[in-house]
């Protein structure tokens, strides 16, 4: 099993997380040990799904090369689905302005 895949998944989410996640919370008016505190267990969280599906459950005598059509539909798939986290996460913010 190699561990890089999920060292760069897991220090990527917690890039992701701790860059925006409490600078996010703190804009509701959360107190900063409290945003701090719900970003760590939103990265424990995804550290723990990425271990489940990148080490618990790897099977390497399935590896193998995948076709290029597969691999763009699972960019094009997880693209959108960002793109619907950060619509969401920003839905707070529009309906203020009104």
């Amino acid at each position: 099993m190699d561990p890089w895949p999920f060292l760069v998944v897991t220090g990527m989410a917690f890039l992701l997380v701790f860059s925006f996640g409490p600078v996010y919370l703190l804009s509701f008016g959360l107190p900063l040990p409290a945003a701090l505190g719900v970003s760590a267990v939103t990265f424990l969280g995804l550290a723990a799904g990425a271990h489940y599906r990148l080490v618990w459950t790897a099977a390497p005598d399935l590896a193998g090369e995948v076709p290029a059509a597969a691999r763009l539909r699972r960019i094009v798939y997880w693209a959108v689905a960002l793109a619907l986290v950060l619509f969401g996460l920003s839905l707070p913010f529009l309906a203020e302005l009104h």
